[in-house]
């Protein structure tokens, strides 16, 4: 969960919309049943931001930088490096702990922010980090699948996560890739996160359908990737009991029409993670929901030694 993003305060696109309301995001978030979060790295700066929300209310968070905001590291490369390596260092224990390197990894969607030459690059150094501190990695790879794979075997990512050079494995997080492109991931020992962006067409359901429920984790990837009316989520959640639908996706307003405890339409939050969770036990049709949740909670929890 992106915490540390600006909409939760109140602020869209560079301007104040509503009062701060991240204690009512919150709250929501604990009556769904959430009972701690990875709040996400995404940059040097926001992972120095990322541990002290984490530490402040006792979550968990990441260290890293992601691929379109691998330009910052281009002025000072080893220096970059070198403090987001002694962020781990420092925050190996205690609350509000780093538990993974990344966000990190390869996104040919958005080479504009940062070429490909350049993801590449501070892709791999930011793998040296998972293999120094032994920690799972915090994966993101859009439209980039074979230099992403290539890059993670070539770094000694192959086979088991990487246990032989000292890593942990780790998630594909916000998957939204072919069956071909999980099982690759599988193979090599690594994990599949799944959210609103996972459930979107009729292929993606197919797709989450074919992963063995074991490899599985839920997320939000909160404020972003919501499930909508148009997504082929949608007959699922249609069929959520009422009370958890109240839990999990409560009414929400237009931000200029901001009401103190409600949500904010179009802004997804942590609580919406039973209702991802939700659809995809509707769609794989396996067990029951409670098994289901227990065994991505299991996967989680074991990956990240929470």
């Amino acid at each position: 969960v992106n915490l540390t993003d600006p909409v939760f305060r109140g602020r869209y696109r560079g301007r104040q919309k509503h009062d701060d309301d991240l204690s009512h995001v919150l709250e929501r978030s604990r009556r769904a049943g959430v009972i701690s979060m990875i709040i996400t790295g995404g940059s040097l700066s926001e992972s120095k931001l990322a541990l002290r929300f984490a530490k402040e209310h006792n979550l968990y968070a990441t260290v890293g930088c992601h691929p379109t905001r691998s330009k910052e590291f281009e002025n000072d490369p080893s220096g970059y490096l070198q403090a987001l390596d002694e962020l781990v260092c420092a925050h190996l224990s205690g609350p509000g702990r780093v538990v993974a390197i990344g966000e990190c990894g390869l996104d040919y969607d958005r080479t504009h922010f940062a070429p490909a030459a350049i993801q590449q690059r501070h892709f791999r150094s930011q793998l040296t980090l998972a293999k120094k501190y032994h920690l799972p990695l915090f994966l993101h790879s859009r439209a980039a699948h074979n230099d992403f794979v290539q890059i993670l075997r070539e770094e000694g990512f192959g086979e088991d996560g990487g246990k032989a050079i000292g890593g942990r494995g780790g998630v594909v997080h916000s998957f939204t890739g072919s069956t071909e492109d999980a099982n690759d991931y599988i193979t090599m020992g690594f994990h599949i996160s799944i959210n609103g962006c996972s459930l979107k067409t009729e292929d993606n359901l197919a797709t989450i359908k074919s992963i063995d429920r074991r490899r599985i984790m839920f997320e939000t990837d909160a404020p972003w990737c919501s499930m909508t009316s148009t997504h082929a989520s949608r007959r699922h959640i249609d069929t959520l009991p009422a009370d958890l639908r109240e839990l999990y996706l409560p009414p929400a307003v237009r931000e200029e029409a901001f009401v103190t405890g409600r949500p904010v339409k179009g802004r997804n939050e942590p609580s919406a993670i039973g209702a991802v969770a939700w659809v995809a036990h509707k769609v794989k049709e396996e067990v029951s929901f409670h098994e289901f949740v227990e065994q991505g909670w299991r996967n989680t929890t074991e990956l990240f030694g929470l």
